[in-house]
């Protein structure tokens, strides 16, 4: 396996490489941080309902569709990324997600354990320190691979991350601002700014290879090679685009639960699973669905089935739901780790929230 310990990148290139070792079928370890800031969203999040667009553009800040699921985040050079990229027929890969992460994330717990910090799993795939989240983590299927990514987090940028998310008025940024700082820890605030400087980047990136090499072998370290630096610029090309970042080739429903005559209705839900908030806008035609867009952070393997999900609903009638909710999750071995049938019934629910 090839070990890609390349430091600080330019921002871009710190989503891009993992891509493109996937796009390659390449099993590797990556180790990079981003040299300036950005907001990264995942692939089912409608970017312009999750981030202040305006606020980024304003100020220069990046926005960053990635092909991985979760939420919108603010990212910058205090956060090191580990990305793992293994072929999926690899032995070592666990077939259930939740064992995957439980597996792969070891490695990152032993790290923190080595500094000083008591980490622990939380399933599905979170990192607890003293009952604050201290790592961010997903996993997505890209081509023939299976793509593990998180983060070390140094320290974090608790008010700009309130302020590139799009909220409702400056009462609900104080609380998203408040809320973060009560359950994201760093590793400046577990172990004290004394303490924490004694752990540079670089030495933190030994110990990921090293712990990550005693549970997948050696690793040999690699300089990006034509080949990679080609595709690496074939893929900035595509998801750099408008095309790629809003998804313009998706169908979009406005309102939130209007009533357009008799029999139709559009709507917008929200519901938090324990897999992730997931959203709806949806037509309901007499007693069937119409056009439906769903969107959301959570994890979906593989990624493209939830485009396979609004198809099957459309047109269908709604008391067909739960039949057709099981038939898409037996058709393709469709795993939504953390999301389970009930929960999009309850996202569904014409009557309102339960």
């Amino acid at each position: 396996m090839r070990l890609y310990n390349l430091g600080k990148v330019p921002w871009d290139e710190s989503q891009l490489i993992y891509h493109a070792l996937a796009a390659l079928g390449r099993e590797a370890l990556s180790l990079v941080s981003p040299a300036t800031a950005y907001v990264c969203i995942g692939f089912h999040q409608d970017a312009e309902q999750e981030v202040d667009l305006n606020y980024c553009s304003a100020n220069r800040i990046p926005v960053f569709r990635r092909d991985l699921g979760g939420g919108a985040v603010y990212l910058d050079g205090d956060q090191l990324f580990y990305q793992l990229i293994l072929r999926k027929d690899n032995p070592e890969v666990p077939r259930r997600k939740e064992a995957f992460y439980e597996k792969f994330l070891q490695p990152v717990i032993n790290v923190y354990r080595k500094i000083g910090i008591p980490a622990e799993y939380k399933p599905i795939n979170d990192l607890i320190a003293g009952g604050r989240k201290i790592s961010g983590t997903g996993a997505a299927e890209m081509g023939d691979c299976i793509v593990f990514v998180g983060n070390l987090i140094v320290d974090f940028d608790y008010e700009m991350m309130s302020r590139v998310l799009k909220v409702p008025d400056e009462k609900f940024r104080d609380k998203v601002h408040q809320t973060l700082r009560d359950n994201l820890s760093t590793i400046r605030r577990e172990l004290g700014e004394k303490q924490a400087s004694q752990w540079s980047e670089a030495r933190l990136n030994t110990l990921l290879a090293e712990e990550f090499q005693k549970l997948l072998g050696p690793v040999k370290p690699c300089e990006k090679d034509p080949v990679l630096e080609n595709k690496i610029n074939e893929l900035r090309a595509e998801m750099l685009t408008d095309d790629w970042f809003f998804q313009k080739g998706r169908k979009r429903v406005s309102g939130r639960d209007i009533k357009v005559r008799a029999g139709t209705k559009i709507l917008n839900r929200i519901y938090k699973a324990p897999g992730g908030l997931i959203r709806a806008d949806f037509e309901v035609k007499d007693g069937s669905f119409g056009e439906i867009s769903i969107s959301g952070d959570f994890f979906c393997f593989p990624e493209d089935a939830i485009k396979s999900l609004e198809a099957k609903l459309e047109g269908a009638p709604i008391q067909e739901m739960r039949r057709l909710l099981t038939d898409f999750y037996a058709e393709r071995h469709i795993e939504t780790p953390g999301i389970e049938i009930d929960d999009w019934i309850q996202l569904l629910n014409v009557n309102g929230h339960k």
